[in-house]
């Protein structure tokens, strides 16, 4: 297969993937970040990589924003949201902060791709982006991308959609925006 059919290929899947994301749970994730005090994310492996690029955004659009296990990040409570990544469902890092963030008083929201998991149904609030994940990559692989790799890049494009949801709802402008990206490049 060629470089152009396989990348045609691959963003079809994105694209399929991300059209048939609840338009139901994407609003209810932009309000439950909107709404919070502070948004605490957190995510493992590549899914931790989408989860930085969205904290980024998120920083940019003026939100209270950490990553989990980050020196500096600070304690979740009551007002706050624990975002988390768990394609597969379950994930036992990701089990035990859903646990501690819960026992502190935290929403705690879930992007997933598997709602049937237990890291899912233990979360206040879900986005599932119904693509191939590890979860099920061998068993009956959809993707012409390996693994993971059509959630991950999903979630990239979902965040982004999240970031244009955003920007209206905290009357955020790109220049402010752009006032608050990093001059330490």
């Amino acid at each position: 297969m060629s470089l152009a059919a396989l990348a045609a290929s691959a963003a079809e899947e994105l694209r399929a993937g991300c059209a048939t994301v609840s338009e139901a749970e994407f609003a209810s994730l932009v309000e439950a970040i909107a709404s919070s005090r502070r948004i605490v994310a957190y995510g493992c492996g590549r899914e931790g990589l989408m989860m930085r690029a969205l904290a980024m955004r998120l920083c940019h659009l003026g939100c209270d924003v950490h990553m989990q296990g980050d020196m500096s990040c600070p304690p979740v409570g009551a007002g706050d949201l624990f975002l988390v990544s768990s394609g597969p469902g379950t994930l036992s890092t990701v089990a035990a902060l859903i646990g501690q963030a819960k026992a502190a008083g935290a929403k705690v929201g879930c992007i997933t791709a598997e709602p049937g998991g237990p890291d899912p149904k233990a979360a206040d609030l879900m986005l599932v982006i119904p693509v191939q994940t590890m979860a099920r990559d061998q068993t009956a692989p959809t993707s012409v991308l390996p693994m993971g790799s059509v959630f991950e890049g999903a979630m990239f494009l979902i965040f982004e959609l999240l970031v244009l949801a955003l920007r209206p709802r905290l009357s955020e402008s790109l220049e402010s925006m752009r006032a608050r990206h990093t001059n330490l490049e």
